[in-house]
């Protein structure tokens, strides 16, 4: 487990052998088998803990790769923040999670730095267009965010739709992706040939998730 400072406030991550397995953001709850040991965790809130919790348990390790993991994992997310990194190359473990969630997450992380899809989109990608819903509730169990883009999935009806950092987080995000466009961002819709297609500008505003 390793914490530390960002533009963003106090951030954590944890990761196994195999590769980077979680990502804290500011205010997220930290499971009980990794704090203990880790000076100055961040104040947390609740959230659902039984599958948390088991995933944390891999990461209670002191192996010298995962070390490794959590120092790169620390580097590119603070390079993100300020700017300069689009990319994040970390190796992911994301062992434990329910198959389409792992497709949600693989067709999220295809989305383009400065970049949007609809809630309905992903799910189309995922092999399942009427699942829209489902692809909510897989972006809000997110556990590598930034480096997954969950923030860059929006409502389709030109809202925000959620996000586990709060609205205020993933606006800052969507703002530090694309910094020309103001209070606007440009969402981008998947092309027939699996890539992404300009589509119509949006207005940063809550919304719920939709097709």
């Amino acid at each position: 487990m390793r914490f530390f400072d960002t533009p963003f406030g106090r951030m954590a991550v944890a990761a196994t052998p195999r590769g980077l397995a979680r990502v804290f953001l500011p205010g997220d709850n930290i499971p009980a088998p990794l704090r203990g040991g880790s000076p100055d965790p961040p104040r947390t809130k609740v959230r659902a803990a039984g599958q948390e919790t088991r995933r944390a348990k891999r990461c209670c390790t002191t192996d010298p790769a995962a070390e490794r993991f959590e120092k790169s994992a620390e580097r590119q997310i603070l390079e993100y923040l300020s700017g300069r990194r689009r990319k994040f190359t970390v190796p992911l473990d994301l062992a434990g999670l329910p198959p389409f969630h792992e497709k949600v997450l693989a067709a999220a992380r295809r989305i383009p730095y400065g970049r949007t899809a609809t809630y309905g989109e992903l799910a189309a990608r995922a092999g399942s267009p009427r699942a829209a819903r489902a692809v909510g509730q897989a972006m809000a169990r997110n556990p590598v965010p930034l480096v997954v883009p969950c923030h860059r999935v929006v409502a389709g009806g030109g809202g925000l739709g959620g996000f586990g950092g709060g609205l205020d987080l993933k606006r800052r995000l969507l703002d530090l992706e694309a910094p020309r466009r103001g209070a606007d961002f440009v969402r981008w819709t998947f092309g027939r040939r699996g890539g992404y297609n300009i589509g119509e500008t949006c207005r940063h505003h809550a919304g719920r998730a939709g097709t």
